[in-house]
């Protein structure tokens, strides 16, 4: 059993795989504060709960883009099962071009779901991650990572709404039944949901005028599949494209 385990500023995502073949997810919280000792017992009782045992656990890749939490989950995998994680960046074999100004500032979530996305789609491809942020990246035709957009992501700019307004609320991130709402709970689904939909379909235009039509658009993270059914291209929805391309990952290093 191996374990990708995908670290982002709001969610750990545990990816649990078998002979290669992707058995199950989990989510836990990214808290700064846990100890490698809670996050290893937080790992072991998520994967009781899914009727998997951690002594089966013989690899794990991790990726990430909070290292003091990286850090403290890789100790408890080692404390955990006595294995040594792969931790994602430099020295880890991705077979990725990355044609980026400084490719070691490549994050980590960037290089698997682009990894992901070459094993799995045709290029030239874009691929989009809405999580805490938004990110849009381009792989050319020979899947090299060309570049891309970084923007808030949606729960990030309800948050600043609601916390920087006085009569702002906090409301679900669902499209209304209008883009014209008719009061302030449903202007604001259509500003958060249609407005990220727009913004998707304007960057994709954009590019594709820059690069060419591209063979595949690909969406992950936690709410892309609620946007991209509000998107006018045809976008492909591909909740474990990280976990897949750590996979991909592993087995190029082990």
């Amino acid at each position: 059993m191996i374990l990708a385990i995908d670290i982002g500023n709001t969610n750990v995502t545990l990816g649990v795989y078998r002979n290669e073949s992707f058995i199950l997810t989990a989510r836990l919280a990214t808290e700064h504060g846990r100890t490698s000792d809670q996050y290893a017992i937080d790992i072991k009782d998520v994967l009781s709960l899914h009727g998997e045992d951690y002594k089966a656990i013989e690899g794990c890749i991790i990726s990430s883009v909070v290292p003091a939490v990286s850090e403290a989950i890789a100790r408890g995998i080692t404390a955990l099962c006595g294995i040594k994680p792969m931790v994602l960046g430099p020295g880890l074999k991705t077979g990725l071009n990355i044609k980026i100004d400084n490719p070691a500032q490549l994050g980590a979530d960037l290089a698997a779901g682009a990894v992901g996305a070459i094993a799995k789609y045709e290029t030239p491809c874009i691929v989009i991650d809405m999580g805490t942020a938004t990110t849009v990246s381009v792989l050319g035709k020979n899947g090299e990572m060309l570049g891309g957009a970084i923007a808030a992501g949606v729960r990030l700019t309800l948050k600043a709404l609601f916390e920087n307004t006085a009569q702002l609320p906090a409301v679900a991130i669902e499209a209304p039944s209008s883009v014209i709402g008719t009061n302030t709970v449903d202007c604001m689904k259509s500003g958060l949901v249609f407005g990220a939909a727009s913004m998707i379909d304007g960057l994709i235009e954009r590019m594709e005028k820059e690069q060419g039509k591209m063979k595949s658009i690909v969406a992950t993270g936690g709410l892309s599949k609620e946007i991209i059914r509000h998107c006018k291209y045809d976008i492909i929805y591909d909740e474990n494209l990280l976990l897949d391309g750590l996979m991909t990952i592993y087995k190029k290093n082990i």
